[in-house]
């Protein structure tokens, strides 16, 4: 009896483990939630040449050396963005010379000044284009 016992519950143990096994794999096939999986859309990134600027220090000259990219969605508009490039610079020049060194040096400063050059460039070149801005270079003197 104590054999069956332990037979039954070894065969019960299989049966579990398998099922779980179809279920995972069926999961993972089908993107975690049975759905279909959206489609991700491609956005496009605009690199930006180094800015180069005095920051504003009445008492103390700083130079401040910054590189940006922008992340655009792919849309007709990005490709206008191109064209846009000098005054999405002239945004940012106009940005970064009215911010003091502190202002820019925590971490809270850069995410303000990111989201100042995505309000500002997006002006530029319609609402809902820019998803993104990031510093790829920083150094302040």
């Amino acid at each position: 009896m104590r054999k069956k016992n332990l037979l039954l519950i070894v065969i019960i143990a299989v049966i579990v483990l398998a099922g779980g096994a179809s279920a995972f794999s069926f999961l993972i096939r089908s993107g975690g939630d049975g759905h279909k999986k959206e489609a991700v859309q491609e956005n496009v990134i605009i690199s930006l040449e180094p800015f180069i600027v005095n920051l504003y220090d009445p008492q103390k000259l700083r130079y401040l050396k910054m590189s940006l990219q922008l992340e655009l969605a792919k849309t007709p508009e990005a490709e206008y963005a191109k064209t846009r490039i000098p005054q999405i610079k002239d945004a940012v020049i106009m940005l970064l010379t009215s911010k003091s060194a502190e202002a820019l040096q925590s971490p809270e400063g850069k995410l303000l000044f990111k989201d100042e050059v995505t309000l500002a460039a997006g002006q530029i070149v319609g609402e809902n284009i820019v998803k993104n801005v990031y510093i790829t270079d920083f150094m302040m003197q």
